[in-house]
Order: C-alpha cells, then structure tokens, then sequence
C-alpha cells in the first residue's frame, strides 16, 4: 500500500512534458541517452527524458539505485534541447546515493613505475524505472541506465615557472580526477602561515622552505599521502639533473617530514640549495616535484610500509608520462650562488652530530685506558730496578 502511495506521489510530481512536446525527440531508448560526469566533489548524471516518456515513464519514475530519498531523485531540465533528467551526488561513502566504492589496485607504470601498488577506486551504481502498473502484466519495458566512474588516486604535482605564491589548475571533470583538489605551497614559517615570497636575485641558501601539499573540497575519506618529491632544474623533469628530498622508504638527511598520510594536507621542510651545474650563473632555479596518492583512512599506514613499495635506481622522467591532467603549478624556487654571510654556521645533519658525540667518547675512553697502562708499565720498570 505504501509503495502506492509513493507511485500516486510521484506521478502527481510528474512534469508536464509531453509526448507530443518531445516532437522528434520522441523513440525508443538507445544506451547512449545518459550521459556522466566524473567531478571532484559530485557526479552528474544527464538522462534524455523523452525516451523515457515514450516508453511510458516520466521523470519522477526514474529511481537511483533503489533510494527514495528527495536528495537523489532526479531535476527534469528543460533548458537544454533535448531535454534531461538529471541526477547529482556527492563522492561520499556515506552519502552517494547507494553508489558502490570499489578499489583496485595495479603495478604503477611510467613516472609512477617505481611504485608497485597504484590504487584507483570506481564508483558505480544503475538508474532504474519504477512501473506504475498495478495490475498483473505490464506492456511497458523496463529502463535501466548504468553509470561509472573511475578515479586515480596517484597524481604528479610539480611546479612550472609563475610569479605568483601558489596557485591550483582545475582540469576537465569528466576525466574523472581529484587533481584539481590538490595544491601545493611554499612558505617561511613553521606554523605555514606566511607564503614564501621569492625575490628575482633568490633566496639565501641554507634558508628552510616549508612545503605544504593540500587537498581542498575533497570527500572525507581520503588522505593525502606523499609518495615521492624532488626537485630538478627543468619544469617538467625529462632528462634533466634532479635530487630526491625523499623517496619510498628514503630520505635526504637534510629533509624533514612533519606530516604524511595523517589528513587532507602533507608536510615537509628542506634547507635551500644549489645545482651544481648552474654554478656559472648567478641564481640557481629549479622546481619541486612531488607524485601524490589520495589514500582511503584506513589503508594510508600500508603505503607507509617499506614491503608495499619497489624501489629503482633509476628515475623514468619521459614527458609521455606526465599529462595535464596530473600537473598544478607552483612558484620556481630561485637560491643566490653564492651566499652574503661571512658568518654562516655550517649545516650539518643531526645523525652527523651524534656521530661526532659519540667519537668523542670513544677517543676519552681510549685515552684513560692508555694512561691506565702508562702507569702500570712504570711501576713495573720500577720493581725491576729495584
């Protein structure tokens, strides 16, 4: 009785399209009446009603993934030619309208081959028609519109040549990518709060840049997680010297990771350098690199463990590799090349530091034990002259 109710509701609800509106737009449905859009926050769906009115439904009879709930039910929207039906939710486990979440995963390939585990996750659910038949038989057939998509979670962010602070590209969403909730910024401070301004003649070296990478208007139960960042002296790194801040289970001894895989914001900080190859000129530019994975909360700790990755020697950097797509763009890093402080402490890195400490102690230990043995080796000479 219920469901009757709700089927008397619904076709009350009814637009006031009709079949002789549609004109020639009226035939029977094909599998590309619906059309979907991948975003970063949402999917779209777009189904043309007038198929639908001509097998002897409506708008309001099409129901997404069996939920009745208002807030997926479908808008007819007449502005368009032809018209559709349209559906729109969130990416949200929680909140997707009965959508399915499945992740998978794969051997990475190209710029990402030196991982072993690339994770996509796809999204998927149907659009059905309700019959408001309610005898025994019906004549009208029954509709279903089925719908995908798939999201990478591995992405390049790397810097191109900007004067601004930072800044983020949103790509078309109908690739299906989180990329253009993905930032990168530099700043001064250890709190990140002042962006890092560059200056044409570049910064001192030795001066900490703190790095943040962000995601922004992304769902809940992603993280972002920093695979690997370098930097080299070409935009795009297609054959051009580069030196790893970190890689899988490694980092420069100078790097600092302060926060990786724990929120939707990954944190690092290194002392500025120089490229010895530009040592002929007077500032050294390169540019920050860093491939990204959006990893579910519950499974960013495993990408943390050496055993899930595979290391290389060697760095794939063909552009073939690097697409739009996975590029946002950030502020060149400009250093001096030669500094302006006659009083510079040197930079030494805090494992160096206990090793010295503990080449003290052992030199001290040493030195007692051979005045130990001076002092024995007297007195036997004494005794014996004696």
């Amino acid at each position: 009785m219920k469901i009757l109710l709700l089927l008397l509701t619904l076709i009350v609800r009814s637009s006031q399209l009709t079949l002789n509106e549609c004109g020639t737009e009226a035939r029977r449905p094909e599998v590309n009446d619906i059309a979907v859009r991948c975003g970063t926050s949402s999917i779209d769906l777009a189904i043309e009603i007038c198929p639908v009115i001509y097998t002897g439904y409506n708008d309001t009879l099409l129901i997404l993934n069996h939920m009745l709930d208002p807030a997926c039910r479908a808008t007819l929207d007449e502005s368009v030619t032809p018209p559709v039906a349209r559906f729109n939710f969130p990416l949200n486990v929680t909140n997707a309208c009965g959508s399915i979440f499945r992740t998978t995963s794969a051997a990475g390939t190209g710029i990402f081959s030196d991982f072993s585990n690339i994770q996509t996750v796809n999204i998927s659910g149907i659009v059905r028609s309700i019959d408001p038949t309610t005898g025994t038989i019906t004549y009208n057939a029954e509709l279903k519109y089925y719908y995908s998509c798939a999201y990478p979670l591995e992405y390049l962010i790397n810097n191109t040549q900007i004067d601004v602070s930072a800044s983020s590209i949103a790509v078309k969403d109908n690739n299906g990518s989180f990329i253009s909730t993905l930032s990168i910024e530099l700043f001064s401070d250890t709190n990140y709060t002042k962006p890092m301004v560059i200056p044409q003649l570049g910064i001192e070296l030795r001066t900490s840049v703190y790095v943040e990478v962000k995601a922004t208007n992304l769902t809940g139960q992603y993280h972002v997680l920093l695979d690997r960042c370098y930097a080299s002296i070409s935009s795009l790194p297609s054959n051009s010297s580069f030196f790893n801040l970190f890689v899988p289970c490694s980092k420069d001894q100078f790097t600092s990771m302060i926060e990786n895989g724990d929120s939707q914001s990954a944190r690092f900080h290194f002392p500025a350098f120089r490229f010895i190859e530009q040592q002929n000129e007077t500032v050294s530019t390169y540019y920050l690199h860093c491939i990204t994975r959006l990893c579910e909360r519950s499974t960013c700790s495993t990408f943390k463990q050496c055993s899930n990755r595979r290391k290389r020697s060697t760095l794939d950097t063909s552009t073939a590799g690097i697409t739009k797509t996975y590029t946002i763009t950030s502020p060149e890093i400009i250093t001096k090349a030669e500094s302006t402080e006659s009083k510079e402490k040197p930079l030494v890195a805090k494992e160096e530091d206990d090793s010295a400490v503990g080449l003290g102690v052992a030199v001290g230990v040493l030195a007692f034990a051979c005045l130990i043995a001076l002092s024995i080796a007297a007195m036997f000479y004494k005794r014996l002259r004696n």
